[in-house]
């Protein structure tokens, strides 16, 4: 039954089911009209009840069928919050995603690549169509579709110039921007609608909706009220913790004085922060092999790289993209924070100084080895396919920190720099959860969580700017980090036998909500 519903689930959503390396899906999009995605929600909620119903033979299957009824039970609760007719992203993320993965990845030969694009470019002025008649007025928040429009506005150079030039064939480079102009003037013509666009829906999730996620998606046994509480604990026993180690750092307990110098320690360049945290990612690697802390999969591979055009006005901070995990591919791509064309160099230098060298060690150790280049990278090699397809960042950016602290209490931060650097990482995760069930829940505005970030946590207005736009569009997510971390760790209270035995039976048995996990790692 599982697989029989994963054939369906990919044959609705193209786009990803190519991107996790299922054949038979790179030339098409999909149906973004509104019949089309309305349908959708009809079907999951006739799977939910199939699904509900089935009987299974053995614990892995039990998890399987429970992982998948998990997504589901998300997805129809956010039937009340379509983000199709709310938020311009909806539709732009998988255009801009289907033609920049495939030859970042580039698992197929090269002309192969080339005609998938082009088939797929043939349909992007019918998504953006879809995009413009699917918003709605009532529902769309200004916030999201400014953020969209940042976004919107990139599409004609990255269609044009950025793709082509990722084509190494002459030939083939001229037949993939020749085929690009249609999708480009759909690009023109969509930021002209969302730059007279006036809507005026609210991007606040609610407490209601967004406890029901927690509970019935991620399988926690709290909602939001909860969840806020446990971000202030946290917050303040870091805050207590940092106090200590600031003393080591500037001889005084302001340990936000001491991140603030701390963070005048910076690459000079964009380049320059990509060339070090390179080097970092390979000696946090070397670390974690020598300790024997995980089983290494065979033939991973992480590479340091820019951040792609079009994220860079949606994505202020360090991010990964995992190998397909239906694929051979054991790749992946830590992608550095780079800023868009448009910044000024002040915002450039406080670019810089929120990746500054005291820091890396723990975004990289994050990022790659054993955080999710390692983990996704051995997942992929695992044998359920379900667990391949759905992974919740309660499990995925719960086990990047996790193992963030594991590598601190090895010792490899160091000197009170890195380590203070390290708390501050943690403290910074704690705030996002503060926020994010803030804003949601109505407690907060915008201007509140700006300054909370900026001041609880050591970012830099610009980013506290940035992160605080990525916590309205994308509700829940967040608080994921810490929230993992901390049921992860106490899961391995629990655990009897090696670091590298739990690490590999947890991290191995997906990225699954943490009721799921406890199960798989303790049975």
């Amino acid at each position: 039954m599982v697989d029989e519903f994963l054939k369906w689930y990919f044959s609705q959503r193209p786009v990803l089911a190519s991107q996790l390396g299922a054949d038979g899906h790179d030339h098409t999009l999909g149906d973004f009209s509104a019949a089309g995605l309305t349908a959708r929600e009809r079907e999951e909620e006739c799977w939910l009840d199939r699904l509900s119903r089935t009987e299974t033979p053995t614990l892995d299957d039990a998890i399987d069928r429970d992982l998948v009824l998990s997504h589901l039970r998300g997805s129809i609760a956010m039937q009340s919050w379509p983000e199709w007719r709310r938020d311009p992203s909806a539709y732009l993320g998988p255009v801009f995603a289907s033609m920049f993965n495939p030859f970042q990845q580039r698992l197929k030969p090269e002309p192969e690549l080339v005609a998938a694009a082009i088939s797929r470019l043939a349909e992007v002025p019918a998504v953006l169509a879809a995009c413009r008649a699917n918003l709605d007025p009532d529902l769309a928040a200004p916030l999201l579709v400014q953020r969209g429009l940042g976004q919107a506005r990139t599409g004609r150079n990255f269609l044009t110039r950025t793709v082509p030039s990722m084509v190494e064939d002459p030939d083939l480079r001229a037949r993939l921007a020749a085929a690009a102009e249609p999708a480009a003037a759909a690009f023109d013509d969509l930021v002209t609608f969302l730059e007279g666009f006036t809507c005026g829906g609210t991007w606040r999730m609610g407490e209601k909706l967004y406890s029901t996620l927690l509970r019935e998606r991620e399988l926690l046994g709290y909602g939001a009220a909860e969840l806020h509480e446990k971000g202030r604990a946290a917050w303040a026993e870091l805050d207590a913790r940092m106090r200590e180690v600031a003393l080591r750092v500037n001889g005084t307990q302001d340990w936000r004085a001491a991140m603030e110098t701390l963070m005048d320690d910076h690459p000079p360049t964009l380049e320059d922060m990509r060339a070090e945290y390179e080097a970092e990612t390979l000696r946090a690697r070397d670390f974690v092999r020598e300790r024997e802390l995980v089983t290494f999969p065979e033939g991973e591979e992480c590479q340091v790289l820019p951040s792609a055009e079009y994220a860079r006005p949606i994505l202020a901070v360090a991010h990964y993209l995992a190998p397909p995990p239906l694929s051979s591919s054991r790749t992946g791509v830590f992608f550095v924070p780079y800023t868009p064309d448009g910044f000024t160099p002040e915002q450039v230098r406080q670019r810089l100084r929120t990746n500054c060298r005291a820091q890396m060690p723990s975004i990289a150790v994050h990022e790659a080895y054993p955080g999710h280049h390692w983990h996704l990278s051995y997942l992929a090699a695992g044998s359920r396919t379900a667990r391949k397809v759905f992974r919740t960042p309660y499990f995925t950016e719960g086990w990047a920190l996790y193992v963030e602290k594991m590598l601190h209490e090895q010792g490899y931060f160091d000197t009170p720099a890195t380590e203070l650097a390290h708390l501050d990482c943690r403290i910074f995760r704690a705030a996002r959860i503060v926020v994010d069930t803030a804003l949601h829940c109505e407690d907060m505005s915008i201007e509140q969580a700006e300054e909370f970030m900026a001041t609880r946590a050591s970012l830099s207005p610009g980013t506290a700017q940035g992160e605080v736009n990525r916590y309205c569009a994308w509700p829940t997510q967040a608080p994921s980090y810490l929230t993992g971390a901390i049921e992860i760790e106490r899961i391995k209270e629990s655990f009897t036998g090696t670091p590298r035995e739990f690490h590999d039976r947890i991290a191995g048995s997906g990225g699954l909500p943490l009721g799921l996990a406890e199960q798989a790692a303790l049975a």
